[in-house]
């Protein structure tokens, strides 16, 4: 019996040195890399200097010299609405606050609402002039509102074009009235209407075609004539300078799939408008957003050490996989999932991946990950509950 206890005790000390070891880790995966489709020859007539189609998510599905530095011209409010809309998510500003127009604001010039220096609006009724009207002055009071100056608003406007990986872009002013320096790329203003895209309330007022402020004494018209004549239109901003020529970041959504197109330099406004509908043409009939599943349940995994010997796992959350349409029926998924792991896990730690492939080719590796956390054992539970194991063992033998 001496002995036996001995032995059992000896394993028990073995097996609480062996759970400092770790397993080798699994590599992080990649989040979804969709492959890059060729343009069909329906996108060779494009006018524009710069262009650029990108679907919500970030996949770029045609592009002609995106990175050049251009004027922007009122493009530039995109940046403008939303820092106004992130202030208004974090409580910061409310859509009943009342802005009060300075005199820098009053003196804007080109499209405007033609405020009154000490005239009140509400952030909401300014932001809809922006919007829809592209209103300077109004982007103006906004901007002085928010950062206390223009000079200060601009700023944040290229700390958080610094953020979003803008990398060609430097704002001067925040209605993109021209002013030496001021530029930004097709690529650029893809980037940050994808992230005002995150934002609903924008689309409250992007896509109205007439409305009114100050009690409906003043009327907005829409200058994106597109929202009353393309399916499924839903923004985003024009602009136009004589040095800038007719820039348009147009955004429009059909069957979950949405699409931002974006051109600047354009010759006319009818050209501006051709280029983005050719665009977002192309991407519709030729792209489709298909929801991500394992087509199987995900089987827990085992943990060794834990303080419960297995982990849920799942799809870690993603967009839809925007795809081309002729590769969709071809879509295969492979489940790889690793068969066990040490803990501690930590929540969201990736346990696995989903490849999808579609003719012999990958499309996306999609992370699964623990839906939960599991804790080590201590190293007195761990060696009572192998005590305990190697004493019934025994006794059973």
């Amino acid at each position: 019996m001496k002995k036996t206890l001995q032995r059992c005790l000896c394993l028990a000390l073995s097996a609480c040195l062996l759970a400092g070891a770790c397993l080798a880790a699994i590599p992080t995966g990649d989040q979804l890399a969709p492959e890059q489709a060729t343009p069909s020859a329906a996108l060779s007539g494009i006018s524009a200097p710069s262009a650029i189609l990108m679907e919500e998510g970030g996949q770029v599905l045609y592009e002609k010299d995106a990175d050049t530095p251009r004027e922007p011209a009122s493009v530039t409010k995109i940046m403008t609405m939303l820092l106004v809309m992130e202030a208004l998510d974090s409580g910061k500003l409310a859509l009943t606050d009342m802005v009060t127009a300075s005199a820098h604001a009053t003196s804007m010039g080109g499209s405007q609402v033609y405020l009154k220096e000490h005239e009140q609006m509400t952030v909401e009724d300014m932001l809809k002039s922006v919007a829809m009207a592209s209103a300077n002055d109004c982007a103006v009071a906004l901007a002085e509102h928010l950062a206390g100056t223009e000079e200060a608003f601009v700023a944040l406007m290229n700390e958080r074009a610094a953020q979003l990986g803008m990398e060609n872009t430097h704002f001067v002013n925040c209605n993109g009235l021209p002013a030496e320096g001021h530029v930004t790329t097709a690529r650029d203003i893809a980037l940050m209407s994808r992230e005002l895209l995150k934002h609903d309330q924008i689309f409250a007022y992007t896509t109205l075609w007439m409305d009114s402020v100050r009690d409906g004494a003043f009327g907005l018209t829409n200058t994106n004539r597109l929202i009353r004549t393309y399916q499924g239109m839903n923004g985003l901003k024009t602009g136009y300078t004589t040095a800038a020529g007719y820039c348009l970041s147009a955004t429009a959504e059909r069957d979950g799939l949405s699409l931002i197109a974006v051109v600047m330099g354009a010759a006319s406004a009818d050209a501006r408008n051709a280029d983005v509908t050719a665009m977002l043409n192309y991407g519709f009939a030729n792209y489709q957003a298909v929801t991500i599943t394992t087509d199987r349940p995900i089987m827990p995994v085992p943990v060794q050490l834990g303080v419960q010997g297995s982990v849920l796992c799942q799809l870690q959350s993603q967009g839809p996989l925007v795809m081309e349409k002729s590769k969709v029926g071809a879509l295969e998924k492979d489940l790889v999932m690793a068969e066990k792991l040490q803990a501690p896990v930590q929540q969201g730690q990736q346990v696995g991946t989903l490849h999808l492939t579609a003719n012999g080719e990958e499309v996306a590796a999609v992370p699964i990950v623990a839906a939960e956390a599991v804790e080590k054992q201590g190293v007195l539970s761990l060696f009572c509950q192998l005590l305990r194991t190697c004493c019934m063992r025994q006794a059973q033998g």
